[in-house]
């Protein structure tokens, strides 16, 4: 099996244009020409790199660095691929196209992807399995909709009201209250029930239904201090 672990901005030489670099790669892993050529300009122009590749690395930003390097890391299409926090550092919209093409690759070239985080954002967009660690213990290990549900099964309702502030406490936890905008936390499965009681009993003017956010989730994980065997795996999320 082809393995390959990427690490910010180490694969590149400094003084040289990416594609050099790129070559540099198919030597090292005796690509065949034509596989090669083929494969590189697929991941240019999945990464938008075409203005890129021909200029000195110390040239990009950090963001174009981080394409040519995920790039360069998969030129030999590894059919597992180790990634530590890919979009750190990185502004919304490179994090998106980051993401983007990992998710490809994974259903392109059916490779295994194993992502180590901090950054929740990452792991709620791209993975399906996630294993959270602490203290080398196994907290959790399954798909993230299960996560939710086991640990944080509590919704936010987030209530305007044409009358100003009002006592909404008998619905639930209020959370915040501020020029008749109130938020709710309620259990998942009584949001419904509550929703409709609202909705009949006040002029509401606005309501929005909001999941918690995967960091809270994570928090309560940490803070329930639930029992785990040793942990034996390294990665904290990854698709299949």
């Amino acid at each position: 099996m082809r393995v390959t672990r990427k690490i910010h901005r180490k694969q590149l030489l400094w003084d040289i244009p990416a594609l050099d670099s790129f070559e540099l790669n198919r030597a090292i892993y005796r690509l065949p020409e034509e596989a090669f050529r083929r494969t590189r300009d697929e991941f240019i122009e999945l990464l938008d790199m075409k203005e890129i590749v021909t200029k000195p690395v110390r040239n990009l930003s950090l963001g174009e660095r981080m394409k040519v390097e995920i790039a360069a890391a998969l030129l030999h299409k590894p059919q597992a691929l180790f990634l530590d926090e890919p979009t750190i550092g990185l502004d919304v919209t490179m994090q998106r196209r980051i993401r983007a093409f990992i998710r490809e690759y994974n259903q392109r070239y059916n490779a295994t992807v194993l992502l180590t985080s901090h950054y929740m954002a990452d792991v709620e967009a791209l993975c399906k399995r996630v294993i959270v660690i602490h203290h080398g213990r196994i907290l959790f290990d399954g798909v993230l909709s299960e996560l939710v549900d086991r640990f944080k099964a509590q919704k936010r309702l987030v209530v305007t009201v044409e009358q100003g502030n009002v006592d909404l406490s008998r619905f639930g936890e209020v959370v915040s209250q501020a020029d008749g905008r109130i938020t709710l936390q309620v259990a998942k499965k009584e949001a419904p029930a509550i929703t409709a009681k609202l909705l009949n009993e006040f002029p509401v003017a606005d309501l929005l239904v909001e999941d918690p956010s995967i960091e809270d989730v994570i928090e309560d994980v940490f803070a329930q201090k639930i029992d785990a065997e040793p942990a034996t795996a390294t990665a904290t999320a990854a698709l299949a």
